[in-house]
């Protein structure tokens, strides 16, 4: 009788491996859990030590092969500082040695003997002679050629760069007036002309001056009828405010009382000035202002008004296309965004046809 051959032998696996059997056998896992703890273990594993194997080798660095390139640079820019030599050539050092006054970069002026003298007349060299630096004694002449010469001493004092004890020191010499002249007496510069010589007459020869001083007794005149050359009686008002006055008042076609004075642009931050024209100035009491008409009106004639203006010129229009021409003018209150007060100053000046 033949022998009965043994059984087989199990083959290895690593789900029969010692550790999964450790594992299963104390933690009490199944062959399943026990395998996905396994493969979370290699997992984390491979992600530590995967950064420190695949890391990259430091660069080793050379520092002969910089320090040469450093080298071949500097060479080159010696080279080419060499080569750009006549560059310098093209401007050359001032040569201060041929005036007398050593390192200074103008030619030193005798000085005089301080004596009255006109500003108006003198030279730049003649300032220098009485003491006043080249800069300044140029800026001085330059002015007054510009303004058409020099009112007073006052106006000497103020140029630029001019030391206070050197125009103390000048300015008893001066053959002008401390202080400037009041309007009445100004001179015109603009109609006064240089004599044969070059010069511009001394003060006391000026021509009188075109200012001529506003009326002390000025009767009140009305307001809707005056025009700039009226209104510039009044102190204080000149051509552009009275300019102004005029523009608002055609804007808004015609004034109804003092008041609305206040509301000019350039009078809002002169409330002295608007007391003068409230003074001296009166609306007439049979005054009619120039009308709008709301319902022939178009949105550029509106807008136009000081007391309409664009936002509510629009809608104005808008509210007489949907819903027709306006009946009466106390329709516009049924506008939302026309306020109470609003209405109130616009009322005197809208019509409805």
């Amino acid at each position: 009788m033949a022998a009965t051959p043994p059984p087989p032998r199990p083959r290895w696996s690593w789900e029969n491996s010692g550790p999964m059997r450790w594992i299963r056998r104390h933690m009490g896992y199944s062959r399943g859990e026990a395998k996905g703890m396994v493969g979370l273990l290699v997992v984390m594993l491979a992600a530590i030590v995967a950064p420190i194997l695949l890391r990259p080798a430091a660069p080793v660095y050379l520092p002969a092969a910089d320090q040469k390139g450093l080298d071949e640079l500097a060479a080159q820019l010696k080279e080419h500082r060499t080569a750009e030599q006549g560059y310098a050539s093209r401007f050359p050092k001032r040569n201060f040695e041929k005036y007398p006054a050593g390192n200074s970069r103008y030619p030193k002026v005798a000085q005089v003997r301080l004596a009255p003298f006109d500003p108006n007349s003198l030279t730049a060299e003649g300032w220098e002679a009485r003491g006043v630096p080249h800069f300044v004694a140029a800026r001085i002449v330059k002015y007054r050629e510009a303004a058409g010469g020099f009112e007073a001493k006052t106006q000497v004092q103020k140029m630029y760069g001019l030391e206070d004890s050197v125009f103390q020191r000048l300015a008893p010499f001066m053959q002008l007036p401390d202080a400037a002249p009041r309007r009445g007496e100004r001179p015109d510069y603009a109609t006064t002309k240089p004599g044969p010589d070059g010069k511009y007459p001394p003060f006391a020869a000026a021509t009188p001056g075109k200012y001529p001083s506003k009326p002390r007794n000025l009767q009140p005149f009305d307001l809707n009828t005056a025009d700039t050359t009226q209104l510039m009686q009044i102190r204080g008002i000149g051509a552009g405010r009275a300019k102004w006055v005029v523009r608002y008042r055609n804007q808004l076609g015609g004034y109804l009382r003092e008041d609305q004075l206040d509301e000019v642009f350039v009078l809002r931050d002169a409330p002295d000035l608007r007391d003068s024209l409230k003074k001296y100035t009166f609306v007439a009491a049979s005054f009619a202002p120039k009308l709008v008409n709301v319902n022939t009106a178009s949105f550029d004639e509106l807008y136009l008004h000081p007391y309409i203006g664009k936002p509510r010129a629009r809608i104005i229009v808008a509210y007489r296309q949907q819903h027709g021409p306006y009946k009466q003018v106390e329709d516009l209150k049924q506008i939302p965004i026309l306020k109470a007060e609003d209405w109130e100053k616009m009322r005197p000046y809208v019509r409805c046809e």
